[in-house]
């Protein structure tokens, strides 16, 4: 069952805090623990990183050839291979499309300006393992940075004893250069400092647990993230004409990942909210993960009857969620009142899961509020830009002055002279 809660300015309010906080800071213990690991893997290298691998998994870091990415491949059935395949020719084409150009023009002072864009050199993709094997995580995180046109994609997961197959085929299907057995904070510190046969890189992307998630946060400065992935998060907003079985089910899909997953409806009917909580009774009790879901809809997911489809979508961007569903009966007019979201999914026929493997658009969004100002992973994330500017003497003349008078009012004499000595005559 999920609460539903009637808005008042007051109720819903509660029960947003209550969401936030349930993403609140890796507590202490785990931050001293991941940073003395950082800080011994800076200072010792992988010897270090060799000891924390043996402590924590039992053996120490070893390196996947292509041939064993190749061989995972044929292990795996027939129709995944297949659906693998279909989500990265998908995510690919979709940022293909995305993907920006350098670009030069002509100044209105006669100069060349322009930009020059780059993909990193180097990135890592970090990858779960044990029972949390994502092969769909290992597309969406290497495919747009195969697309960026970064020259190494370094992937590492914990040396687990059965690697699982998918994602190994993943990273083979995904154009993954090296593949790593490694894991935890030291596999992080390793990415972030180099470490023997490990290489630094230039941003770490992918999912961990919280000695991945606080590693990550250190290691922010010396490379690039990311972002800090809090507990996942559903919000559907929905009128009358929506069927609360397609509801339910969705927001049963997001309440699955674990018991701090928030799923919430909003609504402007108060029969669909009953209906849509008798759904979730019912399809609760043939599902797989029914404890997990009770607790995370107990805990963390509700109903809140609104006025207005308008005050819906006002609640939602104060929400920000990772992903948001609109399944009303004109879902597109919906949309331009949409501030804050991750990912926007439109109608009865687009739920989230389809953007989770098949769509195209990445599922690495960001949660817990970050809307707001984070954007999806994409293409973009894995590229990088340097200014080009190109005067001659003719145009640089003309404005000489106005830049003399700029570096002067700074009191940078040398900039000034730097323009001034351009124009003496020679010997003077």
């Amino acid at each position: 069952m999920i609460e539903i809660i009637k808005a008042d300015g007051r109720a819903e309010g509660e029960r947003i805090d209550a969401m936030r906080a349930r993403a609140a800071q890796v507590g202490a213990g785990i931050q001293r623990a991941v940073s003395a690991v950082m800080e011994d893997v800076k200072a010792r290298g992988y010897e270090a990183v060799k000891e924390y691998s043996l402590r924590f998994d039992g053996t120490e870091p070893y390196e996947l050839s292509q041939a064993d990415l190749t061989a995972a491949c044929d292990r795996c059935p027939k129709d995944l291979i297949a659906a693998l395949e279909h989500a990265a020719a998908n995510i690919r084409d979709y940022n293909e499309k995305l993907l920006v150009k350098s670009r030069e023009w002509t100044s209105p002072d006669g100069g060349v300006v322009g930009r020059v864009v780059r993909g990193l050199t180097r990135v890592g993709v970090y990858v779960p393992g044990g029972t949390a094997a994502y092969p769909s995580s290992v597309l969406m995180n290497a495919v747009p940075a195969k697309v960026a046109g970064v020259e190494e994609i370094v992937m590492v997961t914990p040396p687990t004893e059965n690697l699982s197959d998918a994602v190994l085929a993943a990273a083979k299907i995904a154009g993954v250069d090296r593949c790593i057995a490694v894991g935890g904070a030291q596999a992080v510190a390793a990415l972030t400092y180099g470490a023997g046969f490990i290489p630094k890189v230039d941003k770490l992307v992918g999912p961990g647990n919280a000695y991945v998630a606080a590693a990550k946060r250190l290691a922010y400065g010396e490379l690039d993230i990311d972002m800090v992935a809090g507990p996942s998060e559903v919000l559907v907003i929905a009128d009358g004409t929506a069927d609360p079985r397609f509801v339910a089910a969705d927001l049963l899909s997001q309440a699955e990942h674990d018991k701090l997953a928030s799923a919430v409806l909003l609504t402007d009917d108060l029969e669909l909210a009953r209906a849509v909580d008798a759904e979730i009774v019912r399809q609760t009790g043939y599902l797989s993960r029914s404890e997990i879901m009770e607790a995370s809809l107990r805990d963390f997911g509700c109903a809140i009857v609104c006025e207005t489809l308008d005050d819906c979508a006002a609640l939602a961007n104060e929400i920000a969620p990772e992903h948001l569903e609109i399944v009303t009966n004109h879902p597109r007019a919906l949309l331009p009142q949409v501030k804050n979201a991750g990912a926007v999914f439109l109608g009865s026929w687009s739920p989230e899961p389809l953007g989770d493997y098949l769509a195209g658009p990445d599922h690495v969004l960001p949660t817990s509020g970050t809307a707001r100002f984070f954007s999806p992973l994409s293409v973009d994330s894995f590229l990088k830009s340097m200014s080009v500017i190109q005067y001659d003497r003719a145009s640089l003349a003309p404005i000489r002055d106005q830049i003399i008078t700029l570096a002067e009012s700074e009191k940078l004499t040398a900039h000034a002279n730097s323009i001034r000595v351009r124009f003496e005559e020679e010997g003077v």
